[in-house]
C-alpha cells in the first residue's frame, strides 16, 4: 500500500521558500520580514540589498529561492510577483557559558530562527 499524496498547501499562483536555521533571534529577523511584506519582489530585493541589517542578506537569498521556485516549479511570471507572506518562527537555542567574577558563570543563549517567504502572482484583474 502506497502512502497517500498530500494536497498542496499553497494555491496554484503561489510559491514558497523556507530557511530553517538562521543565526539570529526571531525578534531581529521579524524586523527585516516586516520591511518586505506586501511589496513587489523587485522592490523587496532592493529593500534587502540596501538594508543595514546583517541578516538581510540571508533573507535576500531566501527571497531569490522563492522567486526561482515560482518560475521553475510553478511557471509563474516573475514580473508580477509580490511577497504575499513573510513570517518568522523560533528554532533551536545553543546554550553556552560565560565566566564571571568570583568563580561564577552565566548562561549565554544563542538563538536560531526560521523564515518562510510566500510569493504570489497577481493576476490581470489586480
Amino acid at each position: 500500500m502506497a502512502k497517500q499524496k498530500q494536497a498542496r498547501r499553497l494555491e496554484g499562483v503561489e510559491a514558497m521558500a523556507k530557511v530553517r536555521t538562521l543565526r539570529t533571534s526571531p525578534r531581529k529577523l521579524n524586523l527585516v520580514a516586516q520591511s518586505i511584506r506586501g511589496l513587489n519582489v523587485q522592490r523587496a530585493l532592493n529593500e534587502l540589498e540596501f538594508s543595514h541589517k546583517r541578516i538581510a542578506q540571508d533573507v535576500r537569498k531566501a527571497l531569490y529561492s522563492a522567486i526561482s521556485n515560482a518560475e521553475n516549479n510553478h511557471n509563474l511570471d516573475i514580473d508580477s510577483l509580490v511577497v504575499a507572506e513573510a513570517y518568522v518562527g523560533k528554532n533551536l537555542v545553543m546554550k553556552r557559558f560565560s565566566p564571571r567574577a568570583r568563580g561564577r558563570a552565566t548562561r549565554v543563549e544563542k538563538p536560531f530562527s526560521e523564515i518562510t517567504i510566500v510569493v504570489r502572482e497577481l493576476g490581470e484583474a489586480a
